[in-house]
């Protein structure tokens, strides 16, 4: 699609304010910076660093960022107008937020008369008098002003008049930017791009230099609709977060707002270059909160372009615009096949392709790989989600699985009795392995505060000094599930181990009615695929 760069959408983040009040994220100071400083190189132009002087640990973060600034975004800090009944210039708050040193300052104030009435306690006419008062105080202190207008949509439904007025207030106190905010989450698209288009058409006769933007959250599952809406309406700041994080349902999706604004509707955010790494900044982000990333968001998720059912596979080998609406490639997302149960001869081969292997549609082991897949899958092995493990499995169909290590016996001792002087302590765990590397028969015990911990450990210990880049591996990631759950206590369990080594990313998975052993069929795995990624084996077709 054409961009025309005069119809840019200015991107407004606030992950690290609005998206910190989701429940269960908690963001340090050093996490703060990194994920500033990610944003700032994905070309994000303003980036709301959080509310100076109600929050100690965000004025330690303005401080480090004017010591080391941001190579191009604008932080800013987020503040709410002066108290009622007193005045801009003896607020201590306010005070807090020159001490921020920001260029940028936005401030909220009430635009529905219940708030002012119910929640502030005061008058109309007093609430468009903190309005007006602290915009000009904050600019006659050198500072430019974003006014986020707080339950924007559910104030003007009430009271139309007096909504305009506080917009009015601001923008002639001197704001730059009136910001419609869907605080609650509740109102519609089809509301949002109404209400949008009468606003501005009140307020530029009277105020032509205003701009607008728009700020949604997600209660009603509209938020990314919501703002697309407003932008079609007029608006050309678009307020968000990376991966929806806000509080309760979230707000909007900056990464699926960016890609369909630039990509989809010609509006340009960031430059072709910054959108490229779109899908690196969310897993970013995601792994800096502690939060496992959404597989299935739109654009950046990892089965965003995932391809399962055979006749889709064949599609898309032939012509990806089949199932796909933009190439993966344009957000810094792939393309996967995914295989399964489900998977026909074409998903074998187009995933084979993703190893660097071209198969031959008539070559017996294309069969035969498909065939164990479903056995194993009837089993309860998952390889859609153990790519490394199905890996594995083609190269022992085509005789290129090579032997690192044997593994002769494992035995796991769990010390269960209760230690007196620490009645909350972990239970410890020892695991013995005996293993065969190269003829060499080698045993070594470690402990662990767990036993998959103790056998992964012993592993290590026993293998580290035939392969040491067993040293950077480290396990990201554990997950069971037990798959036939009305068989009580000797169920089947399926475990899913995933490991990295700083680079990479891979999973292994184990079935057994054991969990002990389902565990270790996965770490086993998942050591063997990360030494055959390390010294970079590849798969050959077979001649």
């Amino acid at each position: 699609m054409d961009v025309d760069l005069a119809n840019s959408i200015t991107i407004y983040d606030t992950t690290l304010r609005d998206g910190a009040q989701r429940e269960g994220l908690s963001l340090s100071l050093e996490d703060k910076i990194r994920i500033a400083r990610a944003l700032d190189q994905l070309g994000v132009p303003f980036i709301e660093g959080g509310w100076p002087g109600a929050n100690p640990k965000d004025v330690q973060f303005f401080w480090q960022l004017q010591e080391n600034p941001l190579n191009h975004a604008e932080v800013v800090a987020f503040c709410s107008t002066r108290r009622p009944h007193s005045t801009a210039a003896e607020d201590s708050m306010l005070q807090a937020i020159l001490a921020a040193g920001t260029r940028w300052v936005t401030l909220f104030g009430k635009s529905w008369d219940l708030h002012v009435t119910e929640g502030l306690k005061t008058s109309l006419e007093e609430n468009l008098a903190m309005i007006q008062d602290t915009i000009e105080f904050l600019r006659a202190s050198g500072r430019r002003v974003i006014y986020d207008a707080e339950h924007w949509f559910d104030g003007y439904k009430q009271n139309p008049e007096y909504a305009l007025q506080t917009l009015l207030a601001a923008c002639r106190a001197g704001a730059e930017w009136l910001v419609f905010c869907d605080t609650n989450g509740g109102t519609l698209p089809h509301e949002i791009a109404q209400i949008v288009r009468e606003a501005i058409a009140a307020i530029h006769p009277i105020e032509p230099q205003a701009q607008f933007g728009i700020h949604t959250h997600n209660d009603s599952d509209t938020a990314v609709a919501n703002a697309l809406a407003a932008v079609q309406a007029g608006v050309t700041m678009v307020q968000g977060t990376i991966n929806g994080y806000g509080e309760r349902c979230g707000n909007a999706n900056l990464c699926s707002l960016i890609p369909n604004l630039q990509l989809k509707l010609g509006y340009p955010c960031i430059s072709d270059e910054q959108i490229l790494h779109l899908s690196q900044t969310s897993r970013f982000v995601s792994e800096v909160v502690n939060l496992a990333p959404d597989e299935h968001a739109p654009f950046v998720g990892r089965s965003a372009f995932a391809h399962k059912g055979g006749i889709h596979v064949s599609a898309v080998e032939r012509n990806p615009l089949t199932y796909e609406h933009i190439q993966p490639e344009q957000v810094g997302n792939r393309r996967r096949i995914v295989i399964s149960d489900q998977a026909g001869l074409s998903n074998v081969l187009a995933k084979a392709r993703t190893f660097g292997i071209d198969l031959d549609r008539q070559d017996p082991v294309c069969r035969e790989i498909l065939q164990r897949l479903k056995e194993l899958e009837s089993q309860g092995y998952q390889f859609e989600a153990a790519e490394a493990s199905f890996d594995l499995l083609m190269r022992s169909a085509l005789g290129q699985r090579q032997t690192l290590f044997e593994i002769r016996g494992f035995q796991v001792h769990c010390n269960m009795i209760p230690n007196p002087d620490n009645p909350y302590a972990r239970p410890d765990s020892l695991a013995t392995v005996k293993i065969t590397v190269n003829g060499q028969e080698i045993l070594e015990a470690a402990e662990g505060n767990g036993p998959v911990a103790a056998l992964d450990a012993a592993l290590r210990k026993a293998l580290m000094n035939f392969y040491p880049a067993i040293a950077d591996f480290y396990l990201t990631d554990y997950k069971v599930r037990i798959l036939d759950g009305t068989a009580g206590t000797s169920a089947k369990t399926r475990v899913l181990v995933e490991s990295s080594n700083g680079l990479q990313r891979w999973t292994t998975v184990g079935v057994s009615p054991n969990i002990l052993d389902a565990s270790y069929q996965a770490v086993v795995e998942a050591l063997e695929y990360g030494l055959l990624i390390s010294n970079q084996l590849p798969l050959v077709a077979r001649t």
